[in-house]
């Protein structure tokens, strides 16, 4: 005691009472590779603190000292030039460090805790990850302690055998022994080790459940100390809630046989309506081994329903996607067809306003969180989850102050998560900010100890402001060569190249993602990199991809003029046209529900994009589709029609090559066509539409698929539609 209060009193600015050496050095690294200037701080568990204060102090402790600490929170106390932090053990400590690093703070008193007791964001070891997979055992050492250090209460890891292949080419060790590693870490911080756990097979056979069971036991031996078991419904996985409830019950007893409390587990992801109900059915016997159920993507029933049928005494958990953009849980609303082409599904992503609101739309009711990651481009998504998770109550604003302090060191950093998810909005070509966000970004001043998380926000910058030069250079290009005077000057015209500053800012996106390589081994390219795939967040290999009809117009050019394809909306036939796809070209489309209110889009349209590119020959408006989930309509409404005119109406089906049949209703019980598949990809449908659809001057059109259908909900897309007015009596066509 005597040597432990001399030490305080001698030289360290960060000191531990017994049992806070690990966070103690924790901190006393971090302000080090900050050059903090010395304050005096001791960390101790709350047991620990008298007998490590000098005996002058420990008077003065004894008066303030905290009565009764949450688990996880922690108490700070100034007592003389010391600041006191301290919890009821080493977890709790580490959170009162990083209060520390990211505030400074020296108060008289203070005492914190979490919100919610679940707040946890998965790694996956896998070679799907944009990242993760080339990451060694000392890069997960510090993303972990700073997942910590803002508040997690643990890490969640994809089993090795998941919907995925079993190695990459990138792994610097084998899974099971990085998987061990980075239990080590989390254990050794005090938080939480998950496993996710997905069950691959249909498990009707006695056999087939033994044989998983038994390579779940195998597994379990050969990981630290399991702490939390999830095992997803679908997505991946396929077992009828019949047979996948009674297998998890046989893991969670495996599991508790070696960590009693293990929590279990198990989502509604993947299932079909029929599938739901017995899900929801199985809930109602109360298993006794579940803990609660996980509410992620894929899901056709949204939180609050989930919500109603989980009996009392079980806890909801949300798995919100944080990492994508398109195709996905939680699409950017109206996002620009040529950020979707270009910078795609996985990109550099810091959505604070968005995602704030996300949070408190599927909060209430809940015990916290796991986010669905795919590596670091989601990286400012996920410490904003961390601290809300701690307090529902912190502003976008806030978050982004203690991010830019905490990563970049430069306040201005804060400004840019702002202004790079507000590139987002609109039409990229008309959206000037993007150019102010460069200059912003490129005038950071960056501590000496920031790491990679600049070079993102300069990457993203810098991409944003390729695309929106680039598509106003195409837009231009395309315009010019369709009012050219023949063949031979349109294709001169569109074979031009970038100009200013495109050239410049592209060679500038390369170097950025050599050191974000370098620096997280962030995948921006397969063939650079070695990423997965280019929706996997390698956007540097469609950097270059066109942004308009070049191909399409050129092979036109064989056997028409310029002119007979400057007309593609018909607008001399006077059609009223549509590009579902480009949310400011589809004036007709019904957009539903308000992003606000519904973020995850379950009765509003959302746009997307084809899994193909200009430069194959299709052309932007079938690329890009909109489309609405599951049972929810795709609707388009026309207003001032002509009620003695008779219309035809031309539809593009184009999307995904996921393709599921489409029924099209006019004005709620008028079918135009029954469900139809679509025989290729596009398909042009030409429909007559009855003149009793059209008498009272107005029109709604609405698409359906399949009812109670599950998976992601997607799969009936429409790319560009005409309603095209039939001549009267005596007019000319």
């Amino acid at each position: 005691m005597l040597i432990a209060a001399a030490l305080l009193t001698a030289a360290p600015c960060v000191a531990a009472g017994a049992g806070g050496d690990m966070a103690a050095d924790l901190l006393a690294k971090r302000l080090e590779e900050r050059h903090a200037p010395c304050a005096k701080v001791l960390l101790a568990p709350q047991g620990a603190v008298e007998a490590a204060l000098p005996s002058s102090s420990r008077s003065a402790w004894r008066k303030v000292a905290p009565k009764n600490l949450p688990r996880e929170g922690f108490a700070v106390r100034r007592i003389g030039r010391t600041l006191v932090i301290t919890a009821r053990g080493a977890r709790g400590l580490v959170y009162g460090a990083g209060w520390y690093l990211r505030t400074g703070s020296r108060p008289l008193r203070y005492d914190s805790a979490p919100a919610r007791p679940v707040r946890l964001t998965q790694i996956g070891y896998r070679a799907k990850n944009n990242s993760y997979d080339a990451w060694t055992l000392a890069m997960f050492r510090r993303r972990i302690e700073d997942f910590a250090l803002w508040g997690a209460s643990g890490v969640q890891v994809i089993a090795p055998v998941s919907d995925d292949d079993a190695t990459s080419p990138l792994f610097p060790a084998p899974p099971l022994e990085t998987l061990r590693g980075i239990g080590d870490i989390v254990h050794r911080l005090g938080i939480d080790f998950a496993l996710y756990y997905p069950n691959l097979h249909d498990y009707d056979a006695q056999e087939e459940r033994d044989a998983e069971l038994g390579r779940f036991r195998t597994l379990l031996g050969a990981l630290p100390r399991v702490d939390a078991l999830y095992v997803p419904g679908g997505d991946p996985g396929h077992a009828a809630p019949d047979r996948l409830f009674p297998l998890v019950a046989a893991e969670a007893a495996a599991l508790r046989a070696r960590n009693p409390a293990a929590s279990v587990w198990i989502s509604t992801q993947g299932f079909d309506a029929a599938g739901l109900d017995a899900f929801y059915a199985q809930l109602a016997r109360r298993p006794r081994w579940l803990t609660g159920i996980f509410a992620g993507p894929q899901t056709r029933d949204p939180v609050s329903t989930q919500r109603q049928y989980l009996p009392r005494g079980y806890q909801l958990l949300l798995y919100p996607d944080i990492a994508h953009t398109m195709h996905a849980q939680v699409p950017v609303d109206r996002w620009s067809p040529a950020f979707a082409l270009t910078e795609g599904r996985e990109p550099i992503n810091p959505r604070p306003r968005a995602m704030t609101a996300l949070f408190h739309h599927l909060a209430p009711g809940s015990s916290g969180f796991v986010t669905y990651s795919e590596g670091v481009n989601d990286d400012a998504n996920q410490f904003l989850w961390f601290r809300l998770g701690w307090n529902p109550h912190i502003t976008p604003e806030a978050f982004a102050h203690d991010y830019a302090a905490s990563f970049v060191g430069d306040p201005a950093a804060a400004k840019a998560l702002f202004a790079l998810e507000e590139n987002w909005t609109g039409d990229p070509a008309a959206n000037s900010s993007i150019d102010a966000t460069l200059v912003l970004v490129d005038g950071l001043k960056p501590a000496g100890w920031a790491d990679w998380r600049v070079d993102a926000l300069r990457y993203r910058a810098v991409y944003d402001a390729i695309v929106r030069h680039r598509l106003i250079a195409a837009r231009a290009r395309e315009t010019a060569a369709l009012a050219a005077p023949d063949a031979a000057t349109a294709r001169a015209t569109l074979a031009k190249a970038d100009p200013a500053p495109v050239p410049a800012l592209r060679t500038r996106l390369f170097a950025l993602a050599e050191r974000l390589w370098q620096g997280a081994r962030l995948q921006l390219s397969v063939k650079l990199y070695g990423a997965s795939n280019v929706e996997r967040g390698a956007n540097l290999d469609r950097v270059d991809v066109d942004l308009n009809d070049r191909v399409w117009i050129e092979r036109q050019l064989a056997t028409r003029t310029p002119a007979q394809l400057a007309d593609h909306a018909r607008a001399n036939n006077g059609a009223l046209y549509d590009d579902l796809g480009d949310p400011w070209n589809a004036p007709h489309l019904v957009r539903g529900s308000s992003v606000l209110a519904d973020p995850l889009r379950f009765h509003g349209a959302v746009e997307g994009i084809a899994d193909r590119t200009p430069n194959q020959g299709w052309r932007m408006s079938w690329i890009s589709y909109a489309e609405s989930l599951y049972d929810a309509p795709l609707r388009l409404h026309y207003t001032g029609l002509d009620p003695e005119r008779r219309y035809r109406l031309v539809a593009t089906y184009a999307g995904e090559d996921y393709w599921l049949p489409m029924r099209l209703v006019a004005n709620g019980s008028i079918e135009l066509h029954p469900p139809l598949d679509r025989r290729t990809n596009p398909m042009t449908v030409a429909i007559p539409i009855p003149a009793a659809a059209t008498r009272g001057g107005t029109l709604d059109l609405a698409w359906t698929r399949p009812a109670g259908m599950g998976g992601s909900g997607r799969g009936h897309q429409v790319a560009e539609t005409w309603l095209i007015p039939e001549p009267l009596s005596g007019e000319r066509k």
